[in-house]
């Protein structure tokens, strides 16, 4: 996959509606489904496929910008632990899914992708309500 096939580079996911904030070298985008609210993902700036491929300044500047969306969503959402899933199976670029988990999380013990569940997808007002609720959050913390 090049950057001009890549979803992330070419900016069809994820969606552009659901961006948060640019953090430096990434970018924090609301999942789209919101079934584990709070499930956000980071998106690097750039087209890469592996960790090993950035620079050590990379790495830790990465790695600090997924702790603070961490901090953000374990405040707003009282989570009792954050999944952080950094795969690239799908869809090859580095992009981070941060995933509180709620105390009232229906299977605590799984990953969130082997839980069958109907997608939650936010819309109008809910959305933005959630977006600037996650925004603001990312804010105070820069």
């Amino acid at each position: 996959m090049s950057d001009s096939t890549c979803q992330a580079c070419t900016g069809t996911w994820p969606r552009p509606d659901h961006f948060l904030e640019d953090l430096g070298m990434s970018k924090a985008y609301l999942h789209d489904d919101q079934f584990f609210p709070g499930w956000t993902v980071l998106v690097f700036h750039r087209h890469v496929t592996e960790l090993f491929h950035l620079s050590p300044p990379e790495r830790s500047q990465l790695i600090e910008e997924v702790s603070r969306v961490a901090t953000a969503l374990s405040e707003i959402y009282h989570a009792k632990k954050i999944n952080y899933e950094l795969l690239g199976n799908q869809l090859p670029h580095i992009h981070w899914h941060i995933i509180p988990r709620l105390p009232n999380d229906p299977a605590p013990l799984e990953p969130v992708w082997r839980i069958p569940h109907t997608p939650v997808l936010l819309t109008g007002s809910t959305l933005q309500h959630t977006i600037d609720r996650v925004r603001s959050t990312l804010q105070k913390q820069a």
